[in-house]
Order: structure tokens, then C-alpha cells, then sequence
């Protein structure tokens, strides 16, 4: 089990990925073939389950294509059905202080790490490969991905002490839940968001963290990672409608 996406983040690359809201097995391996660095099955904004994101890690894994998952309840029974299913990376939104970013981990890691339960499991191979769970414990705690969003005035408030748990790998800042608690809902390029998020990336980068937000252009993307930005993503269905519109455009 290796998290080729961890890999190359800590490498220094820097990777473009995509949000799906759509849970299509086709459109996994369709971004796969087309080499995008990752995708994020968003199991916030829509009706992902564990059993229907164990289909897509298949997809993923079949097109050698990273799958990050975000998962809107932070309750660990329902984090650990996720990791259980497959998932190498998670992605936790509106992480608001420093308690609830290190409950997080310890939903992820496994014990002396974190408070995870052990059991035999797909994710394991069900521990019929050589070494068995103990092995597992070991890969599974080296391996996994964690991604905290901060999105929210008290989690602004509270970074330099989320930043201090060791065991979060990256920091992603989530530009439309930042606007509305600006006050400009839905102002995502608004100079006081933008400023806010570079201010906020150079604190991350400073502790050593990865820095990641959204970037639905090439500008912005070019922009991004001129920040020093790694992890950069857009939306699937961003992707697909501009291929529609792009090419509706150009044979008026």
C-alpha cells in the first residue's frame, strides 16, 4: 500500500486535481486515463456512502489514480468506514480548532499514533498478506493523507494552533465558505479573499505544512502555485462544462 499521492507532495510537486460530486465509476477511470494527479470524492456536498466510494477507490486504484476522499462527519465510526473501504487520504472540512483537527488524526492513525479500531478489512487485504494486521498498522499510519480545511473566522482564528498537530500533512483553505464568512458569499476572486488566503498559505508553508486551495483557471492555478500552493484542485463538473462550452463557442 503506498500513497503515491503523499509521495509527490512531499517531493515537492505540485498536483491538480479535481472535486466530484458526480459518483460515476466511468468518469473515475475516465480522469484516471486522462492523468489528472488526483481526484476528491466530495462526501460533503452530496450522498457519497462508504459501500458506493469502495466501488470508486476500485476505479481509482484500476487507473492508477489517487483518490483523496472528504468526508462531512467527523464522528470516527463514520470516518473509519471510509478508511476501511480504501481510502488512503482524507479531506476534513470547517476544521475549527486545534481538539478537533487532533481528533481527527486520531480517528485516522492507529494506536501509539492515534485511537483508530483494528480490524481485518479490505483496506488490509483482510489481513491475509504477509505480516498480517501488524504490518498494516504500520503502512496505514506512513501512508495516510491528512487534509484539514479552514474555512471558518474561528478556525482563521485558531490556525497557528491547528497548525500544531504533527500529524496533518496539509492545510487547504476553502475559498467560497472564506467569502461568505467575509461577508462577500460567493465572491471567490473578491482581493480581500485572495489576500486572506495567500496570508493565510504563507503561515502553513512557515510550519511546514502543505498548502492547498481551489483553482478553476490556468490563471489561477499559475497564480496559486506562484504562492507556493501544491495542492490545487477545480471541480469535475467545472472541467466538463467548460469543455462543452468551449467547444459550443467555437463552432458558432
Amino acid at each position: 500500500m503506498r500513497n503515491h499521492l503523499k509521495e509527490r507532495l512531499q517531493k515537492s510537486e505540485t498536483l491538480f486535481g479535481a472535486f466530484s460530486t458526480i459518483h460515476s465509476a466511468t468518469l473515475i477511470e475516465l480522469l484516471g486515463i486522462l492523468e489528472l494527479d488526483f481526484v476528491i470524492l466530495d462526501g460533503e456536498h452530496s450522498g457519497l456512502t462508504p459501500e458506493r466510494a469502495e466501488d470508486l477507490y476500485r476505479a481509482a486504484e484500476l487507473r492508477h489514480l489517487s483518490c483523496v476522499t472528504r468526508v462531512g462527519e467527523h464522528h470516527p465510526q463514520v470516518i473509519q468506514k471510509y478508511l476501511e473501504s480504501g481510502a488512503l487520504s482524507v479531506l476534513f472540512p470547517l476544521v475549527n480548532s486545534r481538539a478537533e483537527a487532533q481528533r481527527l488524526v486520531d480517528a485516522v492513525k492507529y494506536p501509539p499514533v492515534g485511537k483508530r479500531g483494528l480490524a481485518a478489512s479490505r483496506v488490509s487485504n483482510w489481513g491475509i498478506n504477509a505480516g498480517g494486521l501488524a504490518e498494516h498498522v504500520r503502512v496505514s499510519n506512513a501512508q495516510t493523507l491528512i487534509a484539514l480545511q479552514i474555512e471558518t473566522l474561528e478556525g482563521i482564528e485558531n490556525l497557528s494552533e491547528i497548525l500544531a498537530v504533527k500529524e496533518a500533512d496539509v492545510i487547504f483553505f476553502g475559498p467560497s465558505d472564506i467569502s461568505s464568512a467575509l461577508g462577500l458569499p460567493g465572491e471567490t476572486q473578491h482581493p480581500k479573499v485572495i489576500s486572506l488566503i495567500e496570508e493565510l498559505g504563507a503561515r502553513a508553508r512557515a510550519a511546514g505544512k502543505i498548502v492547498g486551495t481551489i483553482a478553476r483557471t490556468p490563471e489561477t492555478y499559475r497564480h496559486w502555485k506562484s504562492k507556493g500552493f501544491q495542492w490545487l484542485c477545480t471541480g469535475a463538473q467545472n472541467l466538463i462544462a467548460d469543455g462543452v462550452r468551449d467547444f459550443l463557442q467555437a463552432i458558432q
